[in-house]
Formats: C-alpha cells, structure tokens, sequence
C-alpha cells in the first residue's frame, strides 16, 4: 500500500511540475517583493517591518489561495479524463489512492511553503523566518486535507473552493467575532445576546486555532518562540486526521 500510495504521489508532484505550478508561485513571489520593497519606500519610518508584515500577509493569502485551487481543479481533471476510474480498476485500495494524491499535495505545499519563507529571509531572523515557515506548512497541510475532501464531496469546483474559502476566512476571524461579541459596547445580558455568544462559542470549538498560526508579529517584532510549535503541530494532526477520516468515509460510500 505504502509503495502504491508514493507512486501516485510523486505522480501528482510531476502534474504540478508539468503545469508550471512552481513558476507561478515564483513569479508571484518576486511580484509581491516588488510591492514590499515599493511600500517600503513609501513608508516614513519602520520600512521594514511594512516590507515584512505586506510581504508575510499577502503571500501567506497567496499560498493558501493557489494550493487549494490547484488540489481542486487536478482532482476535476482527473475526474473529466477519467483517470480516477483507471486507476481504481487497478488492484489497489481507495484509502490507497486517497492517500497518495494527500501525499502528493503535502508535498507540493511544503515546498510553497519553503519557497515563501525563503524571500522572508532578506527581512527577518532565521530562526523567524523557520518558525513562521513551519506554521505555514501546517497551515497549508491543514487546507490540503480539506480541499480533497470537499472536492470528493461536492464534486464541483466552485461549491468545494467556497467551502474551503469559508472555512478558513472563519477560522482565522472566529476569535475577533468572539470578542466583538463580549465587548462591553453591547447590550449584554440579553436572551438574544447570549444565544449568539453561545453560537459563536460553538463555532469556534469545533474550528482550528489558525488565527494562532503564522502569526506576522513573529517576523515583525520576533517575538517567536519553538514552544508554541507544539500546539500548532497537534492540531495539524488532530484536524488533518478528522478530515481524512471524513474523506475516506465519503470514497468508500460512492458508488462507483
């Protein structure tokens, strides 16, 4: 099974390659440079930490954007060419080839991530740069694993990058709506208030900590330490687990 799943991996790894995944991230990344060093020249005082903190936020977007489409609209390709169905009449398991097309994205998405973080280098420490680096992979990981399982659930790229999109727009923003929520400007004690305070609670327990992750003050003021990896590192796997769980779940229930 091991060996099966790395084959259609690497597999996946060439597609990227062919489709000059890799120059596009590299063209964005000279681009978004560009417009740091640019808004840096602007800047009266602090250029650089307005070059850093613009450079980490729009590439970090960037990275997020660009895996997810590319997990979505490889798996509608294969899908249309009817790929899937070939290989699936070979005399191998779907987690197999479940696995195998996660093992491939992961990859492509740690070395985006790699890419990133290199540019961050000319305006950051490298212990930063490796910590903030680390989380994005993470972070990248954890869009991987969710963008497969709405592909094979909705079968559709624009309801599957929505949901993908929503999801992390709301796991990043969940704890700024908490305390929008909580603030003493509202009218507090209400039945109403409360039921959606309640809500939101809800909402956020279930959701990942991303606004946590990648965090641009790291590369800013370095206040990055190694021990806030270790929450990041877990609930990559608690989440990335869930998901795949869910997605195999979803495989072997079609009917195909």
């Amino acid at each position: 099974m091991f060996y099966s799943a790395l084959t259609i991996g690497v597999f996946t790894v060439l597609e990227a390659l062919r489709n000059r995944l890799l120059w596009l991230v590299i063209i964005v990344i000279i681009a978004a440079f560009a417009l740091s060093e640019f808004a840096g020249e602007l800047a009266i005082t602090e250029s650089n930490e307005v070059q850093s903190s613009l450079l980490a936020a729009t590439l970090r977007l960037f990275s997020v954007f660009v895996v997810s489409l590319f997990v979505i609209t490889s798996m509608v390709r294969e899908f249309n060419d009817k790929g899937f169905e070939l290989v699936l009449s070979l005399p191998i398991a779907r987690a197999t080839y479940y696995f195998g097309k996660l093992i491939g994205f992961s990859v492509l998405a740690a070395v985006i991530a790699v890419l990133i973080s290199l540019v961050l280098l000319l305006h950051a420490p490298v212990a930063q740069v490796v910590l903030w680096g680390a989380s994005l992979t993470c972070e990248l990981w954890m869009i991987t694993a969710l963008s497969l399982l709405c592909m094979f659930t909705f079968n559709q790229i624009t309801p599957a990058f929505s949901a993908v999109m929503a999801f992390y727009i709301l796991s990043r923003s969940i704890s700024a709506i908490q305390l929008i929520g909580q603030s003493p400007l509202l009218e507090s004690g209400t039945l109403s208030q409360n039921v959606i305070n309640k809500i939101v609670d809800g909402i956020a327990f279930i959701l990942p900590s991303l606004d946590q992750f990648t965090l641009t003050d790291w590369l800013i003021y370095h206040t990055g330490q190694w021990n806030v990896l270790g929450p990041i590192f877990a609930q990559t796997v608690i989440y990335v687990g869930l998901l795949v769980s869910v997605g195999l779940f979803d495989l072997y229930r079609k009917n195909l």
